[in-house]
């Protein structure tokens, strides 16, 4: 699965139950999380002890993957983030939905590939050591620009203010087509304009 080294196969299952209580979710807060997940198992361990050609780093230890068996390719993503929470681990995620797979990390935020046949569906392990195969992990499933003179939350806080002002940017853009006004259209406009710079430059 994932195109990964069979050395680091795994057949954990992680019990709904246990996450219910480890957040004391609420009656309808369990029937949401049941409604949207089937099952969830630990299916792989990345680290030197399963594959010993790449060394420890000094944040990096190891790396888990979780194979989620979704019900709905709509699923609630917090859902995924109580799940990251509750394991102080560096997980990926490998959201399956009949035969189609989603891979999803989180780190400060919830990244997530598109969907893709499970037969296309691989994790790249790129690195010396795990601190940066993990990096490489986070930015291959992100998908977007990162810039290398940056540290990794660095590049995250750029992201999600850049994902801020696009959302702003539309808005505007929305109200600027809707105006009927000149004057109040014009305005509209002018402060999509200044946002659309804050964002190149970013």
């Amino acid at each position: 699965m994932l195109n990964l080294p069979k050395t680091t196969e795994l057949h954990k299952p992680l019990p709904k139950a246990q996450i219910y209580r480890k957040f004391q979710l609420t009656n309808a807060q369990q029937t949401k999380f049941d409604e949207h997940i089937s099952r969830i198992d630990i299916v792989n361990e990345i680290s030197s002890r399963t594959i010993p050609a790449i060394q420890e780093g000094e944040k990096v230890k190891s790396i888990y993957v979780l194979s989620v068996i979704l019900k709905t390719k709509d699923f609630d993503s917090k859902n995924i983030e109580r799940i990251a929470k509750l394991i102080p681990q560096n997980l990926v995620f490998a959201l399956q939905f009949e035969e189609e797979i989603q891979l999803a990390v989180f780190c400060e935020k919830l990244f997530t590939t598109e969907w893709m046949l499970e037969t296309k569906a691989a994790i790249e392990l790129s690195g010396l050591n795990f601190d940066d195969v993990w990096e490489n992990i986070i930015k291959k499933i992100e998908g977007g620009e990162w810039n290398n003179d940056l540290t990794l939350e660095e590049n995250i806080e750029i992201k999600e203010k850049q994902e801020k002002l696009q959302k702003e940017i539309d808005k505007l853009e929305k109200l600027a087509r809707k105006e009927s006004q000149p004057k109040k259209k014009f305005e509209l406009v002018s402060q999509k304009r200044k946002l659309e710079e804050e964002l190149n430059l970013l």
